[in-house]
Formats: structure tokens, sequence, C-alpha cells
């Protein structure tokens, strides 16, 4: 897998789709610096988006991962080694390791999203019949206008249902050094493996980020993240 290669790609469809960073951003809930670091060879999307990226633009991810765009292809030999790249690219990116005791196929995918103007995420949900797993790969403060330097700050992931807050995972930064929020969030990421909770079950809004920043006179800052599942679970 090369980084690069997939950049380039990613870039030769946006710009052959006569699309700016920002309109590709926009289509895929991510921010325009998420695409410039896909472009670069910096980053790469989530396994769902590459997924999606694929399926938008009739580029298989075998293609995507060789940096070529093959004009002449067998729809057998194509199907056969999408899926095997798929679930080996699942591997090597640490994406998705969530397939302990569970046949892979009994996996689906969804992205997840927020609704918050000050923040976007990149993250997707692998369920199966009787659990799910979630990935956040990417959270990015856009809001700009918190500027202050913070002591200490936590990012917790919970989950609500019939006004209970259950906390599911959590990112703290406590350091003598002072951040801000646009430099903390660049290193947060959630990986929750073999979670209880079936797809079906998430509503719009259940899952959620709560984000407390102390600053040095120990005022704390709350922000709230609505996530969203994109589209039904079944």
């Amino acid at each position: 897998m090369d980084q690069e290669k997939i950049g380039k790609i990613i870039k030769k469809v946006r710009t052959d789709n006569n699309l700016t960073q920002k309109q590709f951003a926009d289509k895929y809930g991510v921010t325009y610096q998420a695409v410039s670091k896909w472009e670069r060879g910096i980053n790469i999307p989530d396994i769902t988006l590459i997924k999606q990226i694929s399926n938008d633009y009739n580029i298989n991810i075998s293609e995507l991962l060789d940096g070529k765009l093959n004009t002449n292809n067998n729809g057998v030999k194509n199907r056969i080694i999408y899926f095997t790249t798929f679930f080996v690219l699942i591997i090597i990116t640490g994406s998705i390791l969530f397939l302990h005791n569970i046949n892979k196929t009994d996996f689906s995918f969804k992205t997840l999203s927020t609704t918050c103007k000050d923040f976007k995420i990149s993250g997707s949900i692998a369920y199966s019949k009787s659990k799910s797993s979630i990935y956040i790969s990417e959270i990015d403060y856009c809001g700009k206008d918190d500027k202050t330097e913070y002591l200490n700050i936590e990012c917790i992931l919970y989950e609500k249902e019939n006004n209970m807050e259950k906390e599911i995972n959590k990112y703290t930064y406590n350091k003598e050094k002072k951040i801000t929020l646009e430099t903390f969030f660049k290193n947060v990421k959630f990986k929750v493996d073999n979670y209880d909770r079936i797809c079906k079950k998430y509503t719009n809004h259940s899952l959620y980020l709560k984000v407390n920043a102390t600053n040095d006179n120990e005022k704390i800052t709350t922000y709230k993240i609505p996530i969203k599942v994109n589209n039904d679970c079944f």
C-alpha cells in the first residue's frame, strides 16, 4: 500500500470531476485539510471512505492502491481482487480490527459524521446482528474562535438512552505544556472493539462526544458534539 499513489488517484478523481478540495471534503463529511493530507500522501481515508470513493467513481480498491486506473477489467477477477484487498486493507490500516470471532461476511459498515458546526469527524461503525465496533479516525476543530491554551482537556465518547449517559471511551490530555483545541484533536482517535450495542439501537445523536477543557484559571469550557450514523442500520 502506497499512500502517495492513493493520494495521486484521489487528486485525479477530484480534479477530473471539477471539484475543489472543499467540495470533495463536504461530499465525504471531512475537512478540506483532510483531503489535502490524502492528496499529499500524509494520510489516507478510513476504510469506509475508501470504499465509498471507489464506488462513487467506479474504481476498484486494487486500482486505487496500485496508483493506476485500468481500462480493461474482468468482472469476476476484479470482484475477487476487490474483496480480498478490502479485507487486507482493514488489517493493514488497523482501522477496523473487529472480526475476532465472527465471520467477516456478517459485518456491514456505516460512516459517522457530526452536525456540529465547530467540529468535523471521520469515522465508521462496523456491525453485525449481535454487536458493533466504533472507529473514529479523525476529529477536526474547525470553529477557529477558541484560541485558548488549556492545561487539561478530556474528550469523552458517550452513548445516551432514556436520559441515561454511558461512557464508552475517553481521551485525556493532562501535561505541563498548554495546548489549544486544534492541536489537541490532531492526536485524538477512538477505537471500541466488540461493543455489545447492535447498530439498530443507534439513533441520531444517541452517540456524542463531550469535551471538557480547563484553563490555568480552572475555568472549564464544555463542548458537546453529536454524532450521526449515516443511513439506517439493517
